[in-house]
């Protein structure tokens, strides 16, 4: 398939912006090894049960899958056939500021056990950020992780949202990234030339992500 170019994106951030389509089948080689995207509902059978078998072991307990409204991407790094580690991205557009903009957030980043400590987990998290930034009518990336993570995160090209709070959940039933027992950061990046221009709206802000029930919070 072709990849839309830095040149397709347009300035975005007036009226609400088109959540955009993903595609199937995406595949991008690092070195030796593959990362292939499929949304989600659409990956391999063999593909998907080695990532709930990685989440299952990083979150045990926790219910698998996403909710189809916010067309989740999955990205997986595979070397031979063995995933080794994996994330999911999120789509939505929100309302910030008395505009709108189209966003896209990380969601269930996890690299297996025998995979960590060579890199993986920091190529796919970047090759997620590019994903993001040649997506028609996207406008920033964001998401909330723990606070040790922060570097992680800034060391494949994501920044720090100072004092940036999302609200997950819905508006009648919000969840702060900030509520008591969280130790949370917001991580960020803008895509777009207005969300460039007017970055400064997201940051020390609360921003009503709202993704619903399914993904309280990205």
């Amino acid at each position: 398939m072709s990849v839309v170019g830095l040149s397709d994106i347009t300035e975005r951030g007036g009226d609400a912006p088109p959540v955009p389509d993903v595609y199937p089948g995406e595949r991008t080689r690092i070195g030796l090894v593959e990362i292939v995207s499929f949304p989600e509902i659409a990956t391999p059978g063999g593909l998907r049960a080695q990532v709930l078998t990685l989440q299952r072991q990083a979150w045990p307990g926790a219910a698998p899958g996403h909710d189809p409204a916010l067309r989740p991407l999955s990205m997986l790094l595979v070397d031979e056939g063995v995933v080794l580690a994996a994330l999911d991205i999120l789509f939505k557009e929100i309302v910030h500021a008395g505009r709108c903009w189209g966003a896209a957030g990380l969601s269930t980043v996890v690299t297996g056990r025998q995979a960590r400590g060579h890199g993986y987990g920091t190529g796919l998290v970047t090759a997620a950020r590019d994903r993001m930034m040649l997506t028609p009518g996207l406008d920033l990336g964001m998401f909330t992780c723990d606070r040790p993570l922060q570097a992680f995160y800034e060391s494949a090209g994501w920044q720090l949202l100072t004092g940036t709070v999302l609200i997950g959940g819905t508006p009648g039933a919000p969840f702060p990234s900030d509520q008591p027992g969280f130790d949370k950061v917001t991580m960020g990046d803008f895509f777009s030339a207005a969300a460039r221009r007017e970055h400064g709206l997201f940051l020390g802000a609360r921003i009503g992500l709202y993704p619903g029930e399914i993904d309280k919070l990205w």
